[in-house]
């Protein structure tokens, strides 16, 4: 069949997977709750006859707000038939970006997964900024549940199935399918408008580069409502894959085991905390085995792709691979053969390292304005470059602008902004190509390197630019650091703001008898500033004079998506940053040295 808008998928999957026993899964009550394709196409037919029955119309829009589980998949797919518009926003946002989403977006229905996020949302509705009819994913005391609709649309089957049918049929390719609130680290969020069109020809792009089957399964815990782990999850829907939704990131080592994925998708922060914790591992041996573990870490920093590994190199990987490496792997589950990285910069030696003890890392980069994926290494094809995110995925059109910045084209780009024309025309040029705000070039055979944020460089008085993407990368390589600003606009030398990672401090001031009765007392102890001062001199022997960090202040906060200092995506959020920070950034260029 010919699958042109999105809930297409759904008869697909009924008709070529209904013997899969786990195309959906979840954990309820420590026990994972399954879903065959044919649960999932009657779910969603049941809850679209409920909307209908409840008088909502095609062109409707209905938010969620969730974690990640079948339902929410039951919810899209209803909604998407009936002609509707899905808002999925994040569960992580703050009060005011709730305010600001639901108020500019107005939807008709708000579902969310379960009871903290209703006492959030409960306050916004009765100042009348979100929508007063609210349905839960889970039973809540005096909100309708999920179910109710669903059994509503049971009862009302036989005069809204024809009313259903009739909207299928009308709902065309380019008809708009949902708003996705871009994560707004430089203001308030944008809605982005994208048609059911936009969103499959970038899941038939994937299609081309990724050879995914129903023997495949994944393991999602990126949030659903971030276009990447959409997009893609409608790409395993189609491939037949089995889809497992993780508990939380804190059971996501237990639920790698349990399911055993092929591929599961991560931002590069989840997995330099994977990383970060092997290698707490390895520290914590003793003798010869510490040595063999880090003997093998540093033969995979100096992995090779391509085939350009020598014979010699090759024969102590597989001894690498027999003490240690083969352990990496089982401790992920021992089936993974793909692990997609995306939504920020993926540090080189995570993917070196990675790829040696054969669990197959690969960057890839997109936007919500384009469906999202405009890049990505593909690994079973060779076609991989450490360091770039990639070739251009297939119906896809970029270009370099002669400022550098990244331009795209092709039918996976956004209808534009929701009402909002002004910034609809600042993203687009005369000739309609899309500006991606990232800074970047074509190196060897067609592979896009990504190099900066346009707006997020800066020039200091002396008239160099800074980049300060691949400077907080770099930095991030220490285990004493968990985030990191780099800022200098204006100003004769960069410096940075630096978040600890408080764990691997406190550990190391228990080593050190360092004493301290919280972390605010803690980042002002001579003898923490000492250390990481030696860390900063040591990340500075390797960037140029005009990167080097002159200055730096600790904070006493870890920042995270809670306290807004992070987007969902784990982005720095710069501008709520120099605003939180403002007398600890005048203070670092007014003092005199």
């Amino acid at each position: 069949m010919n699958v042109t808008r999105i809930f297409d998928i759904l008869d697909y999957a009924h008709l070529n997977y209904a013997y899969k026993t786990d195309f959906l899964a979840n954990k309820v009550n420590g026990t994972w709750k399954k879903y065959t394709s044919c649960d999932y196409f009657q779910e969603a037919r049941n809850l679209s006859l409920g909307l209908l029955s409840l008088g909502f119309e095609k062109g409707d829009r209905i938010a969620s707000i969730s974690n990640n589980r079948p339902e929410w998949n039951f919810l899209d797919m209803a909604i998407l038939q009936c002609g509707m518009v899905h808002v999925p926003i994040y569960p992580t946002l703050s009060e005011a970006d709730y305010e600001y989403i639901l108020s500019h977006c107005k939807p008709k229905l708000l579902v969310v997964s379960d009871n903290g996020l209703y006492q959030r949302l409960k306050c916004i509705a009765e100042k009348g900024l979100a929508p007063t009819q609210i349905v839960s994913f889970n039973e809540i005391a005096g909100l309708t549940h999920w179910r109710e609709i669903s059994q509503q649309g049971k009862e009302h089957a036989s005069e809204q199935e024809p009313v259903l049918e009739q909207i299928r049929k009308s709902v065309q390719p380019d008809d708009l399918a949902t708003l996705i609130y871009t994560s707004g680290t430089t203001g308030n969020p944008k809605g982005v408008m994208l048609s059911h069109n936009n969103i499959m020809s970038n899941v038939r792009g994937i299609q081309q580069v990724f050879d995914f089957n129903p023997n495949d399964s994944c393991l999602s815990f990126l949030p659903i409502s971030h276009v990447f782990e959409r997009t893609i999850n409608y790409y395993f829907q189609l491939a037949g894959l089995s889809t497992y939704y993780a508990e939380n990131l804190g059971t996501l080592t237990d639920n790698l085991k349990e399911v055993q994925p092929s591929v599961f998708i991560a931002v590069p922060r989840v997995l330099e905390r994977i990383y970060d914790r092997i290698i707490g591992v390895g520290k914590d041996l003793k003798g010869i085995k510490r040595q063999i573990f880090f003997w093998a870490v540093n033969l995979g920093l100096h992995y090779q792709f391509h085939n350009q590994n020598s014979w010699v190199y090759r024969q102590k990987l597989k001894l690498a691979d027999r003490l240690v490496f083969n352990k990496w792997r089982q401790a992920i589950g021992g089936r993974v053969r793909t692990l997609m990285v995306g939504g920020a910069a993926l540090q080189e030696r995570l993917m070196r390292v990675f790829n040696a003890a054969g669990i197959p890392v690969l960057e890839g980069y997109g936007m919500t304005e384009t469906s999202p994926v405009i890049a990505c290494n593909v690994f079973h094809s060779g076609k991989v470059m450490p360091g770039s995110v990639g070739q251009v995925l297939p119906g896809v059109q970029v270009k370099i602008s002669d400022d550098g910045e990244i331009m795209v084209k092709g039918d996976s780009v956004m209808m534009g902004y929701y009402e909002d024309a002004e910034h609809t025309r600042d993203a687009f040029d005369a000739d309609d190509w899309l500006h991606t705000g990232d800074i970047g070039n074509f190196v060897g055979e067609g592979y896009l390197k990504i190099t900066d944020r346009k707006k997020e460089m800066f020039k200091l008085s002396s008239g160099k630019y800074v980049a300060p993407q691949v400077i907080e990368n770099k930095f991030k390589e220490s285990f004493f650091i968990e985030q990191l600003m780099v800022v200098g606009e204006n100003e004769k030398f960069a410096s940075a703001l630096i978040s600890p990672n408080f764990q691997f401090l406190h550990n190391w001031c228990t080593r050190h008898a360092v004493s301290y009765r919280d972390n605010k007392e803690l980042i002002a102890h001579p003898k923490v500033i000492a250390r990481f001062q030696r860390e900063v001199n040591l990340m500075n022997k390797q960037l140029g004079q005009t990167e080097q960090v002159k200055r730096f202040r600790l904070v006493h906060e870890e920042w995270s998506t809670n306290t807004g200092e992070l987007s969902p995506t784990l982005k720095l959020k710069r501008r709520f940053l120099f605003e939180k920070y403002d007398s600890v950034l005048k203070e670092i260029y007014s003092v005199q040295k």
